[in-house]
């Protein structure tokens, strides 16, 4: 499977970003409505059924990566307004109180019950924290009227005043030089089912949190290779329909999803909108999609 073709930089060609789905639109948004409350729904069906337990571990999936205190922090910074985060999860407090009050090295956790939880943390983080790719990458394209206006900025409600406000203003996490390319060439190959564009371009909500979780990971020494195999991982949980959709068209080309390179699947030719759009065709019996959209 070579996708190398199909994702060319955005240096070497300038592309027409999809927006339909992440341009933030006034009239249309309720408060609060980008902000997941719980984890995200899908529909299995017998098709799946064999294949989702290695997709989608019962246990979740315990991701090489400490949060360390970066919840005080963010909480301190006003990024996240805690009073307005805890209204959100009141049957995960436990684990909240401990995101976001204390200092923990436990290994961050992601399952089916937490995962719209984990999102918001990380959409938190990519938004908050000062990265080049924020400040220089396609988010300031005035072509599209300056990044206030995209669902993971202006959909961000829970913050201390405005989101704009915390645009890439803190310093919660520092990526030396190297870092920080290995976060952009990787931004650059993964993409996201509820539109077409990749997170170096984190126009919505699921993109700014893969953004913030790259940094996390880039920051503790995670190698690229592991870094594509967890980003996987978790697009599963944000997208589990999809994914699932994506390994019963692997299995049906005699392909195991363990097998299957997950920066390829992470490229444009199956995680995009119109890269799963294809695989979606060529499904006899595919699941029915009921999450993991831009909007909660």
């Amino acid at each position: 499977m070579d996708n190398e073709k199909n994702n060319q930089t955005i240096e070497e060609k300038p592309r027409d970003y999809l927006l339909s789905l992440s341009i933030f639109v006034s009239a249309l948004l309720i408060a609060g409505a980008w902000i997941y409350t719980a984890g995200l729904k899908y529909q299995a069906n017998q098709a799946t059924g064999s294949i989702e337990k290695n997709i989608l571990p019962p246990g979740g999936i315990n991701l090489p990566i400490s949060w360390g205190d970066l919840g005080v922090k963010m909480v301190d910074a006003g990024v996240i307004d805690k009073k307005k985060f805890e209204l959100l999860y009141p049957s995960e407090r436990n684990e909240m109180e401990r995101l976001l009050s204390g200092s923990t090295s436990e290994n961050l956790q992601i399952n089916s019950e937490n995962s719209g939880m984990i999102l918001n943390l990380l959409w938190a983080l990519g938004l908050g924290n000062k990265n080049d790719i924020l400040e220089k990458g396609p988010m300031t394209d005035m072509r599209y009227g300056g990044p206030q206006n995209f669902a993971s900025t202006a959909g961000w409600t829970i913050a201390q005043g405005n989101p704009m406000d915390h645009y890439s203003k803190h310093e919660f996490i520092v990526l030396t030089p190297e870092k920080q390319q290995i976060v952009e060439r990787i931004a650059k190959n993964i993409y996201r089912p509820c539109c077409d564009n990749a997170t170096y371009f984190p126009d919505c909500n699921h993109g700014m949190a893969m953004l913030g979780l790259l940094e996390l990971m880039a920051s503790q020494g995670i190698s690229e290779e592991e870094m594509y195999k967890v980003a996987l991982q978790v697009n599963a949980y944000w997208f589990p329909d999809t994914y699932l959709t994506i390994a019963q068209y692997l299995a049906s080309r005699g392909i195991d999803w363990n097998e299957a390179d997950p920066k390829e699947i992470l490229g444009a030719n199956y995680s995009s909108a119109s890269g799963y759009k294809q695989i979606l065709s060529q499904v006899t019996t595919p699941t029915k999609s009921s999450g993991g959209g831009c909007g909660a």
